[in-house]
């Protein structure tokens, strides 16, 4: 016989259901910009909490809620986005920022990366892409795009890791890392959990002695932190 099954007593404590991802767009364009706020709004999972057209605007800017991804333009009249990345991570320190540009050369990716970032997208990136990597972000993901992470390949010679004690498995998490890989994407290329990818993650930040994956991606490419 099936029994009922009662429903849950006060005393129970129910998982709390995450809200979206909120993201604060800092593009001059305005069609741009508009169109990140649609995006933003209309796709579940993420809510625009603000805009804005300037770094000047960005730091006066009074958001609902402080948010949890910036999308910072590095093209911005005025002061740059790199100028004001500091400033900004300074107001919202929770919060993750990624660089959004034409430029896909490997100073301007170091600058970035020094300044605070931890993603770097070209504006040719596709809509779904952007979405993604505000996710992978936000999840810990250090996203950049796939001419940008070639590009600083080419300008440095990879060290050899080995010599910091990185297992296979790790050099190989490593180098799906630096092409811009998501967790979810790192695991279904090597056949196992997203968990198993985060814990050899971890593993890789205690042997070189880095505290973020953009830390990690730099060490990879050029054998050394971001300059």
């Amino acid at each position: 016989m099936t029994l009922p099954i009662p429903p849950p007593s006060d005393t129970q404590a129910t998982a709390p259901t995450p809200g979206p991802i909120g993201v604060f767009v800092v593009e001059d364009l305005d069609p741009v910009r508009e169109a990140f706020a649609l995006l933003l709004g209309w796709t579940p999972g993420f809510a625009c909490v603000g805009v804005a057209d300037s770094a000047e605007a960005a730091l006066e800017a009074v958001p609902a809620e402080a948010p949890d991804v910036v999308l910072l333009d590095i093209g911005l009249p005025g002061r740059s986005g790199l100028e004001v990345l500091g400033p900004l991570h300074a107001r919202w320190p929770a919060a993750e920022f990624l660089m959004l540009t034409v430029h896909d050369d490997p100073d301007h990716v170091f600058e970035a990366l020094k300044a605070g970032a931890s993603g770097y997208l070209v504006k040719t990136t596709p809509p779904a892409e952007v979405l993604e990597a505000i996710r992978a972000l936000h999840a810990g993901g250090a996203p950049m795009s796939a001419s940008v992470a070639r590009k600083v390949v080419e300008a440095f010679h990879a060290p050899d890791l080995a010599s910091e004690g990185l297992s296979r498995r790790e050099s190989e998490v490593l180098d799906h890392l630096v092409d811009g890989e998501t967790v979810r994407q790192i695991a279904d290329a090597l056949f196992v959990s997203p968990s198993t990818v985060a814990f050899h993650v971890r593993q890789i930040y205690e042997k070189l002695h880095v505290h973020s994956r953009a830390e990690a991606v730099a060490r990879a490419l050029g054998g050394r932190r971001p300059r």
